[in-house]
């Protein structure tokens, strides 16, 4: 068994603390992803499990050895960066194998564990190329192939696909996730792209400013978050958030023109604030209201209205098929109350 966990790990450089005591467990071939804003510290901690950077306090194990103070090459785990950082002068072949051919390993088992991560990644054709010859895509197959051959337990992703293109990204994606299945291995992965996040993850770490928000599986993120932090982040297009006010154990909402909210939820006391939530499909657009539809993004089957509410509050609706709504129309928006989350307005965790 090949987990990771990480207990109450801190990461300090000087007096400047970046990461705040991370506890973790990662199941044995699970596929994780660490996500959240750029500076939130998701490499960092990244490399503190691949041994690239020290970890100040707490403890790392990989398996049942504790690993918190070994060097990179003892931890048996394998990176691959975002940059694909290929030998030029070298083949795709020679790129993969160089490692094992470092390390003193014969040939004969080289050249096998080679053709094995060629035929996992589909390599065979280029393996007498070098990297110039390559596309971006294949070039950061080829990075994974390179761990591949290292038989690593577990296999650790710093934003590989940042460099490639958006239909790239795509295909890689597939490739990553096929990969994950086919070898079984833990893996952990960080991205700032919720998308990946979502397509790719057994379970997802959303970080911000060095502290874990909340851990789940992607869809127990979406349907669930904790705060509005979590609410915000995951899920494309963003959810709107707008003010609301409790008044009479209801709360009303003036950026819908006064539209109430009946909740079983217990509520704070009457005239305090709370914050709305509503994803872009829960909302409901029809003719003549207090909104404006500002502008229309037509993406085919699928098109983002972007509206000025009532109070001056901007949101983002999602409609499917076409009407006769036109940019500069007024509209009236509504919604399910079984839809709505609310937040407090203070601490922006979840009322429930």
């Amino acid at each position: 068994m090949t987990g990771v966990t990480l207990t109450n790990a801190v990461k300090r450089y000087g007096e400047v603390q970046t990461i705040f005591d991370v506890n973790l467990e990662i199941e044995d071939g699970e596929f994780c992803v660490f996500v959240g804003p750029s500076g939130c510290g998701k490499s960092t901690l990244l490399r503190m499990v691949a041994g690239l950077e020290e970890t100040t306090a707490g403890k790392i194990h990989i398996g049942n050895r504790d690993v918190t103070h070994l060097d990179a090459a003892e931890r048996g785990v394998a990176m691959v960066f975002q940059s694909y950082a290929l030998y030029p002068h070298m083949t795709v072949e020679e790129n993969m194998g160089f490692g094992l051919k470092m390390t003193g390993h014969p040939k004969e088992e080289i050249k096998a564990k080679v053709a094995e991560a060629s035929r996992i990644l589909k390599l065979d054709p280029y393996l007498k190329r070098k990297p110039k010859a390559l596309s971006g895509g294949q070039r950061q197959r080829v990075a994974i192939g390179r761990a591949i051959v290292r038989g690593p337990e577990v296999f650790l992703f710093d934003e590989p696909l940042s460099n490639l293109d958006a239909e790239l990204r795509v295909d890689m994606r597939v490739e990553i996730a096929r990969l994950h299945k086919e070898i079984g291995a833990t893996m952990i992965y960080v991205t700032h792209d919720q998308v990946e996040a979502m397509t790719l993850a057994d379970k997802i770490v959303v970080l911000r400013a060095g502290r874990v928000e909340q851990v789940g599986k992607p869809m127990d993120l979406y349907n669930d978050p904790d705060n509005r932090f979590v609410a915000g982040f995951i899920g494309s297009p963003s959810m709107n958030f707008v003010e609301g006010e409790v008044r009479g154990g209801k709360v009303t909402v003036a950026a819908f023109g006064g539209r109430e909210i009946i909740t079983p939820i217990a509520l704070p006391a009457d005239g305090a604030k709370v914050i709305v939530g509503l994803r872009p499909q829960h909302i409901t657009v029809s003719p003549q209201g207090p909104a404006t539809l500002e502008l229309r993004e037509r993406l085919g089957a699928v098109a983002y209205d972007h509206l000025i509410c009532a109070d001056g509050s901007k949101i983002i609706v999602e409609t499917r098929g076409e009407d006769s709504l036109e940019e500069g129309a007024s509209v009236r928006l509504d919604f399910s109350d079984d839809d709505v989350f609310l937040f407090d307005a203070t601490t922006e965790n979840r009322l429930r």
